[in-house]
């Protein structure tokens, strides 16, 4: 049944924003993608800015990080778009590129860590589900972390 009211239908994975961190998380989000064959794939990394302070790390540096982590995606998905990024709030920058790309989803990898970690990190993860405007997919952690 429809309603005036019901979001538009469309495929769930048809273009699909997936926020990487560096190389390794790049190469195992995207190796936990591959299954489920998404139609398009558009890589972010999030460069945090300090906003008033100095940056975590150098431009240049996080720059070459976002490269290698793009190359791994485009190791599962040839023609993965990409994009960088830069803000003070990760999840900010994550919806903002949602927006710009049209995606269809918000697709991630959760990096784990216990519940300390994640307090003192913010939780991005929960920011994330709870205050996107599209559906946000968690990909299950095969394996154990290394």
């Amino acid at each position: 049944m429809s309603s005036e009211r019901d979001p538009p239908r469309r495929e769930l994975l048809a273009n699909v924003l997936v926020p990487i961190a560096d190389e390794e998380d790049a190469k195992r989000t995207a190796m936990a993608l591959e299954p489920y064959d998404p139609d398009r794939v558009t890589a972010l990394h999030v460069v945090e800015k300090g906003g008033g302070v100095p940056d975590k790390t150098p431009v240049e540096q996080s720059e070459e990080v976002a490269e290698d982590a793009f190359v791994a995606v485009r190791r599962v998905f040839p023609e993965a778009d990409d994009r960088t990024a830069y803000d003070r709030d990760v999840v900010d920058a994550v919806f903002e590129a949602a927006e710009e790309v049209e995606a269809s989803a918000i697709v991630y990898r959760s990096r784990g860590g216990n519940r300390l970690v994640q307090f003192l990190s913010g939780d991005l993860s929960t920011k994330l589900v709870t205050e996107a405007d599209r559906p946000v997919v968690a990909l299950p952690r095969s394996g154990p972390e290394k």
